[in-house]
């Protein structure tokens, strides 16, 4: 029996906003992988909220966990840091420039909150809903398994094959 792809990945970092880019891309990513494209925006604003909120507030380092876990319907986003602080939705002034990153999480997800972890930190998550097709994953290579090929297996017309031009793979 295969087993269908792992449905979690981890990326480990220091929150740096050089670093928050690449882990929307590394998400954006994952989230093509597996078939979940209508979720890449929700997903990476929110990543890129927790993100922020470890690099600005976070004690007594900026390193940290983001994990992204797809279970049945749901995908989960979590941020992991060392920092025990749980933080706090703030009703920010109309004309502040911040303090509105847990506010748009809970604008754009379907549920989200804080694991404290002891004295050794917490996780913010969120979970947004995975009501797209995630059944159609693509298939694990397998050794000795034969395959379609990246072409599919639709029939060629004879018509399709006279009307193609002729192409040589020899050079000269």
């Amino acid at each position: 029996m295969i087993s269908e792809p792992s449905r979690h990945c981890t990326v480990e970092l220091q929150a740096l906003p050089s670093r928050i880019g690449q882990v929307r891309r590394i998400i954006s990513a994952q989230l093509r992988y597996w078939h979940l494209d209508p979720l890449i925006d929700q997903a990476a604003l929110g990543v890129t909220e927790l993100l922020t909120n470890v690099h600005r507030h976070a004690q007594p380092d900026k390193s940290c966990t983001v994990d992204i876990e797809l279970l049945l319907d749901r995908l989960t986003v979590s941020v992991h840091d060392h920092d025990p602080r749980v933080p706090t939705v703030n009703e920010a002034d109309s004309f502040a420039t911040s303090g509105r990153g847990l506010a748009l999480i809970a604008a754009v997800s379907e549920s989200w909150g804080v694991r404290p972890s002891g004295a050794a930190g917490k996780a913010v998550w969120f979970t947004l809903p995975a009501t797209c097709d995630t059944s159609t994953l693509p298939p694990l290579a397998v050794y000795g398994s034969t395959t379609d090929g990246p072409f599919g297996s639709a029939p060629i017309s004879p018509e399709a094959v006279a009307a193609a031009p002729a192409r040589s793979a020899v050079v000269g």
